[in-house]
């Protein structure tokens, strides 16, 4: 939520603003679960690894914990390199240069020369450095302030640059593709090595010896600064995306499903060690011939300190999917998922603990009347029954071997199951017996609600709605006007009643189902769990990372920063501020704010009849956006945007104007008219009129 504040001259000249008030935070995988792309340690302590959605990581103990850093951006972060503890620059899609001088506390955007996808970023010393991507080399010789041009025009795409100096260095890329300079790149040497491959990574330990990796496992090394290479047998196939030497004969590369390759021999022999997982990996680094760290997909870091003959995981997951989550009060829930996954905790998810039963099945819902009596069901016509809070758990027959997708009980003794092919389950003793209902039709149902023992919905595939009123013996079609797959339905009470599907579908009654209206969700993402605590008050939660938040019943649906791009199955809250979200590889999002992001500014007083400002329209935008505002009386105005980390980067409007409606259109671009990265934003109007200052913030988000 955001609060209003009115400034008076003389007495306060600037709000006190907070940026990055982070709405949703990760509970699994620890510590974030989003895909990282590279990462960079100046010794053996310090280190930063950056990734997908604006991730930045920031370890000062080697990795033994990592924490968030802020990005300012939900484009995708690619490479990372500082030349000491302080001074870093990161690069990313969509022309991102991000540049910090104090560790990455706090980072600040540059601009580039070109909106373009930046691949690496490589500096030679605290001045002067090279980011190369799509088609594009740059350079810059004042710490980033200033970029310049100095890409060839008739390559595709560069994918990694090193340089031994200010004047010598390699960039590699697609379909074989190597480049060498003698002069800081203001003149660029193709190389013709006779191969096609598309090679992701150079790395040179001294002058003379280099070695790249690419596609299809393929590894050259020179041993003469260059001018000639030579291919060494990697023993593999996968793409390789990284390759790290910390001297001539010890060295690690990376990529592909795994394993990682080391040699001790300069090359002429590559040995494979396992890392306890088979995901694909990004980056290797290394800080001495002992102290290395690998990251990769779903957040995936992992640190040898025995040259990498062993290495032990630092992060803590479940990678298997999540489909649903339930909660009795702020601190006790269960998530379930695929590969019989139960995950269960009762500190609010500060620790999840698995529950092993021993069973393949994948469960895709889990229902809790309250914290002892709960059950779960899933594939092969699996239910599951405990009375004990989960301490134990026990089969219940369902007498199907279909799917069962939805479960739903309004006491310990009367409850639902719905699944493929149209298949109902009642029962009135708590599941010691299940009676199959007909439900007149063949379609996958994905979820079952009752408002009260008689009045209940069941929603599915090809836009299918069932209604009961006599505690489903009978259940009847509705029309719900369209075709879409509906995966789930949630009632606040008798009347309200929200369904969420696929193309971004949200459909609302206000009569208990007798009509459904569409309402906007702002989103084409499939839309796959709906949760409302009142009738005003709900969330969606969906593919794309996808979090919407209404207040007002869904008249309006506002997009949530999630922090992931992941795909969201579930999500429930227990109030107002306390929420859950999982979804794919073990992802589990937590909010203790509702969900918001925020602007906090003091709240002193009420703004003036003659001062309005309106939420633009649309948000989230992709390419403008408006703004509407108005005033009653001739002020002077100013109308500035700002990005996360308060930094601003467009001013709209800074003049007086008579009074009157004003709508004003913003492009996306900052003042230079460079296009910006996606991410949140805020606009800030202020009017000035006899001495005294009003002003109002409200945020907006940017997806590209």
């Amino acid at each position: 939520m955001f609060k209003k504040i009115v400034i008076v001259l003389g007495l306060l000249l600037v709000p006190a603003i907070s940026f990055a008030q982070q709405g949703w935070f990760w509970q699994n995988p620890l510590p974030q679960g989003n895909t990282l792309n590279s990462v960079c340690f100046v010794n053996a302590d310090t280190g930063w690894a950056v990734g997908d959605v604006g991730t930045i990581l920031h370890t000062t103990d080697g990795g033994t914990s990592w924490n968030l850093q802020t990005s300012g951006t939900l484009e995708h972060l690619n490479s990372v390199f500082f030349t000491n503890a302080n001074k870093g620059w990161i690069v990313g899609d969509n022309g991102t240069i991000l540049h910090t001088t104090n560790g990455g506390n706090v980072w600040s955007a540059q601009t580039p020369p070109y909106v373009c996808w930046l691949y690496s970023v490589y500096f030679a010393d605290d001045t002067c450095g090279w980011a190369v991507g799509d088609c594009v080399i740059i350079h810059t010789s004042d710490g980033g302030n200033n970029w310049s041009d100095q890409s060839p025009s008739f390559y595709e795409g560069f994918m990694d640059v090193y340089f031994d100096n200010d004047s010598t260095g390699w960039v590699v890329g697609y379909s074989g593709t190597v480049l060498h300079t003698t002069d800081g790149g203001t003149d660029w040497d193709s190389l013709s090595l006779g191969i096609s491959n598309d090679l992701y990574s150079v790395h040179f330990p001294d002058a003379n010896n280099g070695w790249i990796v690419g596609s299809e496992g393929i590894i050259l090394h020179t041993p003469d600064g260059g001018e000639n290479w030579g291919q060494q047998t990697s023993g593999t196939t996968q793409y390789l995306k990284s390759v790290y030497f910390t001297d001539v004969n010890h060295g690690w590369a990376v990529g592909g499903w795994g394993p990682i390759l080391y040699t001790t021999d300069g090359g002429s022999n590559w040995d494979t060690v396992t890392y306890g997982s088979s995901y694909p990996l990004s980056s290797v680094y290394f800080t001495d011939v002992n102290t290395g760290w690998v990251v990769g997909t779903l957040g995936m870091i992992v640190h040898t300190t025995d040259a990498g003959s062993s290495w032990d995981p630092q992060t803590s997951a479940t990678s298997e999917y999540l489909y649903d989550v339930c909660f009795t009060d702020a601190n006790t829930g269960w998530a379930v998922g695929s590969s019989g996954t139960i995950l269960h905790t009762t500190d609010g998810g500060s620790n999840w603990d698995s529950v092993s039963l021993g069973i393949i099945n994948s469960f895709w819902s889990v229902y809790f009347i309250h914290p002892d009596t709960g059950w779960i069901v899933g594939s092969g016509g699996k239910i599951l029954h405990t009375t004990n809070g989960g301490s134990n758990w026990s089969s219940q027959t369902s007498g199907t071997s279909k799917y069962l997708m939805s479960v739903y009980f309004i006491d310990v003794d009367n409850g639902w199951v719905v699944g493929d092919g149209g298949k109902i389950l009642y029962t009135t003793d708590g599941g010691s017996s299940w009676d199959s209902v007909s439900s007149g039709i063949s379609n996958t149902l994905y979820s079952v609600n009752f408002a009260d023992a008689n009045n209940g919905w069941i929603v599915g595939n090809g836009g299918k709605i069932l209604h009961t009123t006599d505690g489903g013996n009978d259940w009847d079609s509705v029309s719900s006007g369209i075709s879409n797959d509906l995966f789930c339905v949630n009632f606040a009470d008798a009347n309200n009643g929200w369904i969420v599907g696929n193309g971004g579908k949200i459909l609302h009654t206000t009569n208990g189902g007798s009509n459904w209206n569409p309402q906007t969700s702002g989103t084409s993402n499939p839309l796959q769990s709906v949760h409302f605590i009142d009738p005003d008050t709900g969330w969606i939660a969906g593919w794309g990372g996808t979090i919407l938040h209404t207040t007002n019943g869904g008249s309006n649906w506002n997009p949530q920063i999630s922090g992931t791009n992941n795909l969201l199955y579930g999500v429930f809250f227990t109030g107002s501020k306390t929420g859950w979200a999982v979804g794919s590889f073990g992802t589990i999002l937590h909010t203790t704010s509702g969900g918001e992001t925020w602007v906090e500014e003091e709240d002193n007083t009420q703004l003036p009849k003659n001062f309005g400002l309106a939420q633009n329209y649309p948000n989230p935008f992709n390419p403008q956006t408006t703004i509407q505002y108005t005033l009653t009386k001739k002020s002077r105005v100013t109308l500035k945007i700002y990005n996360l980390l308060g930094q601003k980067i467009r001013t709209l409007v800074d003049e007086f104007r008579p009074s009157g409606n004003y709508i004003i259109t913003w492009d996306g671009k900052g003042n230079s008219g460079e296009p910006l990265a996606s991410g949140i934003y805020f606009y800030r109007l202020t009017t000035e009129r006899n001495d005294i200052r009003f002003s109002e913030t409200k945020k907006m988000v940017l997806l590209k």
